[in-house]
């Protein structure tokens, strides 16, 4: 018989707080673009975000066993194939905001909910009914959240849609990292690969200026110290207590955040139809978490 640790209430509300600075996040990010290019704009935030974590993973560093040279190689490994990953998602819906609508890319985004049981299932790991119909249940109030409310997926949208695909491989490479892994040693390395990846890029093919830095400062100071410094670890130390599926669930709550933060910020209109999409959001985690409950119930 396998003993299951107890759920954590503090791992769920993490990814909640999480799923808000993430949410309004979409708001710094939109006009952020208006100034400087997507690779130049990640690289900056996820350089400061680094900058946060990593004197603090320094500092624990001597209480892990990364100081064993087969377990700093092991880590360091693991690092840089999930700052790739990383990489390849925040670029990915980067771009697609060039080119869609904010609460387009906040849905399309939000699709990670049903890629992530998906990738599961490839994983052997066994998805409940409960999970499916919370996915079901978050998809279509995302829908619902979508400020054009279209079902049209625009160039954009695609591209955001793959973002949204490297998002969903991420989630599990955190949850089985973390289980060997100090939490905040993998952030400061997957923070400093994906900024360096980025920086590069925007090199190659983007135009570098100070002036459009300095323009779209106040959204990249919120998208590196807040979005990335606080929000990315504190995804990675919550999903030590929680199962990927859920805390997808849990996350993908950023959309409900987003139209807040529109309303609140950019003066956007809150529809009958979104407040309804809030409501089937709350549905959804409130589903999943009996769910998990219910999983943990059971003896392996």
């Amino acid at each position: 018989m396998k003993k299951i640790k107890r759920p954590s209430l503090k791992a769920d509300l993490l990814l909640l707080l999480t799923a808000a600075i993430w949410g309004l996040a979409f708001v710094a990010q939109r006009a952020g673009m208006e100034h400087i290019g997507p690779f130049y704009f990640n690289g900056i935030r996820f350089a400061l975000g680094a900058a946060i974590v990593l004197p603090l993973a320094f500092r624990k560093r001597r209480k892990t066993l990364c100081d064993i040279e087969g377990k700093r190689k092991f880590t360091v490994s693991k690092g840089l194939m999930a700052g790739s990953i990383l990489f390849a998602g925040a670029s990915l819906q980067q771009i697609g905001l060039v080119y869609t609508s904010a609460g387009n890319a906040g849905f399309v985004t939000g699709l990670y909910i049903v890629i992530v049981p998906l990738i599961g299932l490839f994983t052997h790991r066994s998805i409940g009914r409960g999970t499916w119909t919370s996915a079901l249940l978050a998809v279509t109030g995302m829908f619902l959240l979508s400020t054009s409310g279209s079902s049209r997926m625009a160039a954009g949208d695609l591209v955001v849609f793959g973002g949204a695909i490297f998002w969903a491989f991420h989630i599990h490479l955190i949850s089985g990292f973390v289980k060997r892994i100090e939490a905040l040693l993998l952030a400061a390395i997957q923070f400093i690969v994906c900024a360096v990846l980025s920086l590069i890029t925007a090199l190659l093919i983007e135009k570098i200026s100070l002036t459009s830095l300095k323009m779209a400062a106040v959204p990249i100071l919120y998208g590196g110290f807040i979005s990335v410094g606080i929000a990315y670890t504190l995804q990675i130390v919550a999903q030590k207590k929680t199962n990927p599926s859920h805390a997808a669930v849990v996350m993908s709550f950023e959309a409900v955040f987003a139209l807040i933060g529109g309303w609140l910020m950019l003066g956007e209109k809150v529809t009958p139809r979104g407040i309804f999409g809030c409501l089937l959001m709350f549905t959804a985690i409130i589903l999943s978490g009996i769910g998990k409950s219910r999983e943990r119930k059971i003896s392996i």
